[in-house]
C-alpha cells in the first residue's frame, strides 16, 4: 500500500487501518470441485485432480483479494431423472455427487480454505450454483450481495456445465465475471469450444490465472 493518498497527503493510523479494513468487492465461486468430477470419481473430468490441486494454489494465495469466496457442491439426495442407469451425457447422467459420500465432498486439495458452502441439486437437476442453498437457507447471490459484490471469478468443474452456467448466471447480476481457463476444465474439447463461445457472446471475460492482475 502507498504511504500516501492521491492528493499526496499521509495517512493518519486511524485512516491507515481503516483501508487495510477495507474488503475487495470482487468474489470467487469453486464450482464443484469435488472427487465425484476428478480422476477416479463417478463422473470424471480429465485433469481434474490436477485443476483442483492448481485452484487450491490459486485460492490460498489471493485469498486477500476477494472480498468472499465460495465453493459449491453438487449434493444430490434424490435429483430425479438427472440420474439414470442408461444415461445420454446430455440431460441424464451416471450417480455422482451423492450426498453424504466421499466423492461428493470437496476435493481434499480445497478443503480447509476460507469458503462458503453452498449445496446445490438434492432433488432435481441443478447446473449453476446460483441453484444451491447454504446450510442455513442462504442462496448464492445473497451471499454476494451481503459481501457487497460488484464482481465475480470464476474456476471449478466442469467448465462444459457447471462452471458455464454459473458464470452465466453470474454475468446476469455483474457487469464484470471472470473464468479462468487454467482453472478449469470441460467434460470434452467440443463440449469446452462449445461453452467457451457462449460465455465469449455473454461478455464473460476468459483468461488464465496468471494473468488476473495485470
Amino acid at each position: 500500500m502507498s504511504d500516501t493518498f492521491m492528493d499526496g497527503t499521509e495517512p493518519t493510523d486511524d485512516e491507515t487501518l481503516a483501508a487495510l479494513l477495507v474488503k475487495p468487492h470482487r468474489a470467487l465461486i469453486l464450482v464443484d470441485v469435488q472427487p465425484t468430477f476428478c480422476e477416479g470419481g463417478a463422473l470424471a473430468v480429465e485433469g481434474g485432480n490436477e485443476v483442483a490441486r492448481k485452484i487450491g494454489e490459486f485460492t490460498k494465495i489471493n485469498r486477500d483479494n476477494y472480498g468472499v469466496i465460495v465453493s459449491t457442491q453438487d449434493w444430490h439426495i434424490e435429483p430425479g431423472d438427472h440420474f439414470s442407469e442408461n444415461p445420454d451425457f446430455v440431460d441424464t447422467w451416471p450417480p455422482h455427487g451423492v450426498a453424504g459420500t466421499e466423492e461428493a465432498e470437496l476435493h481434499p486439495a480445497v478443503v480447509g480454505l476460507p469458503t462458503d458452502s453452498v449445496k446445490k441439486g438434492q432433488y432435481a437437476a441443478a447446473y449453476s450454483g446460483f441453484e444451491g442453498k447454504t446450510e442455513d437457507g442462504r442462496a448464492l447471490a445473497d451471499i454476494l450481495k451481503e459481501a457487497e459484490i460488484t464482481s465475480v471469478d470464476i474456476v471449478g468443474l466442469a467448465e462444459s456445465h457447471c462452471v458455464k452456467d454459473t458464470a452465466l448466471d453470474a454475468r446476469s447480476m455483474f457487469d464484470e465475471v471472470r473464468v479462468f481457463s487454467d482453472l478449469t476444465a470441460p467434460v470434452s474439447e467440443d463440449l469446452g469450444v462449445k461453452a467457451r463461445t457462449i460465455m465469449e457472446g455473454a461478455g464473460i471475460i476468459q483468461l488464465e490465472s496468471k494473468n488476473a492482475w495485470l
